[in-house]
């Protein structure tokens, strides 16, 4: 398990290192497997430019600092006693609205605003990876329309 651990981008901002401390081992895997699979798309998408970690509303949060061509992807663990773990989205943007037509029945979804994830479940990861990169574009699609 430490190689893997070796994988995960380091995290350069202590406050949401501390945050990922105080998940449980198993919610913060899962949250560990997000947070990569938001860096893995960037690095993928020309343009996107480097993700930026940081705090928001209490919730480890990934912007476009540079590029400015996304929107906000939050992740967090559920509050109580809930083994399910979320990842957020600006509740304002259409996102959750194209991924519900993208992936109905893939997908718990939560409003307008989150996807919701069991820990007992398998991450569609492809399909996870589709939304990110619909997030991590957002505004500079809208700006080509």
């Amino acid at each position: 398990m430490a190689q893997k651990k070796d994988q995960f981008q380091k995290f350069t901002n202590s406050d949401v290192a501390e945050t990922f401390s105080e998940y449980s081992p198993s919610t913060r895997e899962k949250l560990f497997r997000l947070r990569e699979l938001i860096f893995e798309t960037a690095k993928e998408i020309q343009g996107v430019g480097r993700i930026e970690e940081v705090l928001k509303w209490g919730q480890p949060s990934y912007i476009t600092p540079e590029s400015k061509s996304g929107t906000t992807i939050r992740i967090d663990a559920l509050k109580g006693d809930s083994k399910e773990y979320a990842m957020f989205f600006h509740c304002q943007t259409d996102l959750i609205a194209r991924f519900r037509k993208l992936y109905p029945k893939t997908f718990h979804f939560e409003g307008n605003r989150s996807i919701i994830f069991s820990e007992s479940s398998k991450l569609p990861e492809k399909e996870i990876k589709q939304c990110i990169s619909f997030a991590l574009t957002y505004h500079s699609d809208k700006k080509k329309k």
